[in-house]
């Protein structure tokens, strides 16, 4: 038992040892840059990081940014697993978000149940987004990455006309969900459904990790030739992860209606559910495509997008130097396998 422990810790230290130095070098470059621009590293670093998590309110906060992030990661991770590059994860998290503004804005339900029934919505609509990409890909062939990138632009402009179907009072945004469907506010604008949220991320561990469906999945992606042999549909795991991924990223677009704290809506322009798909990605890799690795690494990118506020105004730094730091850290990560796929080309 304690042998299985040590190994389990070695093997866990390389690619934690790995996600932390490429945080450090993009911290550090990003360091460099506010250097050069005349602004005090050190000064903006503390306002950051003491406005993320510096006390309660912020750490509220924090949670709230990460709670999209962690799914959407999900959805990523999953697909690297099954050896597709599913970037799908931005429409479906829009048509999830209609989803669950429809049944819990315009259905009127008992409570509990209303909410439930609100959210399983949100995740079927992102199943169902994600389902096309998924027979493209296994019958005929067409690449995941140009069917994802359009389905993600038909799902923007698409859940931009049903938002006007759905519309209150107000023509910017989705009839607000009725208090029937709402997650309880927790503090702040962090509400329940991080809950949720963190359950799912660790029951797509446990299918990964601890179901005969997971190894089946993972091996067809690591080598897809050996699942064959195995007698492994390399098809069936493709549909799998596709649909792991469109239930997490529905349910993300589902917690920023019905945890979303304020407005309880979707709004026309997206602003309130937009680039969380795209920023999952950049959150799997952190999380080195890893369900529990995803939470850790959304709280510190979700701690980057709350800190920058404080970090404008008290230092002066412009906000956008996050999205800077966090391109550098996946180039970080990146160069390990491109020098081992350079090594391996001259060999």
């Amino acid at each position: 038992m304690i042998n299985r422990i040590v190994k389990g810790l070695r093997d866990l230290a390389r690619p934690v040892g790995q996600s932390v130095f490429a945080v450090l070098v993009g911290l550090s470059i990003g360091a460099l840059i506010m250097s050069i621009s005349g602004n005090n590293p050190i000064a903006a670093y503390y306002a950051l990081f003491n406005g993320a998590f510096g006390s309660l309110s912020g750490w509220l906060q924090t949670l709230t940014f990460a709670t999209p992030l962690m799914l959407t990661a999900i959805t990523f991770a999953v697909g690297m697993k099954a050896g597709i590059f599913n970037i799908g994860a931005e429409g479906q998290v829009y048509i999830g978000a209609v989803g669950a503004a429809w049944v819990g804005g315009w259905i009127a339900l008992p409570a509990g149940l209303h909410v439930a029934a609100a959210t399983a919505f949100g995740m079927l609509f992102g199943v169902l987004w994600a389902l096309p990409a998924a027979l493209l890909k296994i019958w005929r062939g067409v690449h995941e990455v140009i069917s994802t990138i359009m389905f993600n632009w038909i799902a923007f402009y698409f859940a931009m006309f049903l938002v006007g179907h759905l519309a209150g009072e107000r023509a910017e945004l989705t009839k607000p969900a009725m208090t029937s469907a709402r997650y309880a506010v927790l503090g702040e604008s962090l509400t329940s459904v991080i809950i949720v949220v963190i359950a799912l991320c660790v029951l797509v561990y446990i299918l990964l990790w601890r179901t005969r469906t997971g190894y089946e999945l993972r091996l067809a992606g690591s080598n897809p030739d050996a699942a064959r042999y195995a007698g492994i549909s390399v098809r069936r795991a493709i549909l799998i992860s596709f649909i792991v991924g469109g239930l997490a990223a529905g349910l993300a677009g589902a917690a920023q209606v019905l945890g979303g704290h304020p407005s309880w809506a979707l709004f026309k322009g997206m602003g309130n559910v937009a680039n969380y798909g795209f920023m999952g990605i950049g959150i799997a890799l952190i999380g080195r495509n890893h369900p529990i690795g995803g939470i850790f690494a959304a709280i510190f990118y979700g701690g980057l997008l709350n800190g920058r506020i404080a970090m404008q105004a008290e230092a002066g730094v412009y906000s956008e130097l996050v999205y800077v730091i966090l391109g550098i850290i996946i180039i970080s990560l990146a160069i390990p396998d491109l020098l081992a796929i350079v090594k391996k080309r001259f060999k």
